[in-house]
């Protein structure tokens, strides 16, 4: 059954999209039909403005929602869902909610999200698009340096923004055994970083490329 908003115009042009994702996922060594599939179910249009939503939703890039924030481009989302190896039931928790879609792929795939958002703008919007569309994440309003230590641990963790740093206490908030997935610099790239954290707390750290986010930034927006 069809999301709200969604129609075959907007599946067709989602198929299409997601070949160019696919094929942009096999450049880098990275397979996961399952993030493929769950993508494909959701209609990324209704997380922009709808003045822009066919233009622009189904072009592999990012776009700007408001408070200076993007959504992702697709092959962006793709990427770091899929080093997420996201199990059903996984704990995961999203620093930066944004639009809501990255939320969202995460939840189409069994996931239980908790995610941050430090823009109130931002907040406010996720927390109706997302349970129009049927989706249900814990949405937290607050500094996502922090984590959310009252519900650690978490089986993965996901930051939709550029770090300057590994933030410690996400690491901390992390499961012996779990992953974490962070875009880190403070230029106008970051390079992805998959983070393993085995069960003595040691970190095992893979470089994934260069990417491009806004930064990540300290406390809520005023």
């Amino acid at each position: 059954m069809a999301l709200r908003g969604d129609s075959l115009k907007y599946r067709g042009a989602r198929k299409k999209l997601l070949e160019t994702v696919r094929k942009n996922l096999d450049e880098l060594g990275i397979t996961d039909e399952g993030v493929l599939e769950a993508m494909m179910k959701i209609p990324r249009h209704v997380f922009f403005d709808s003045t822009f939503d066919f233009k622009f939703a189904y072009n592999d890039t990012a776009f700007k929602i408001g408070a200076g924030q993007t959504i992702s481009q697709p092959t962006t989302v793709a990427v770091q869902t899929a080093l997420l190896q996201i199990k059903k039931r996984d704990k995961v928790l999203e620093i930066g909610t944004g639009s809501g879609y990255q939320a969202a792929v995460l939840m189409e795939m069994g996931a239980k999200v908790y995610s941050i958002e430090r823009q109130k703008l931002l907040y406010d919007r996720a927390q109706k698009n997302l349970p129009d569309l049927g989706y249900r994440p814990r949405l937290f309003y607050g500094d996502g340096f922090k984590g959310l230590p009252s519900f650690a641990p978490f089986d993965k963790v996901i930051v939709t923004c550029g770090a300057p740093f590994i933030p410690e206490a996400l690491i901390e908030q992390l499961k012996p055994g779990g992953i974490a997935v962070i875009p880190v610099g403070e230029g106008a790239t970051q390079v992805m970083h998959r983070l393993l954290k085995k069960e003595n707390g040691e970190l095992h750290k893979q470089e994934y490329g260069d990417f491009s986010f806004v930064p990540m930034l300290k406390d809520r927006a005023k």
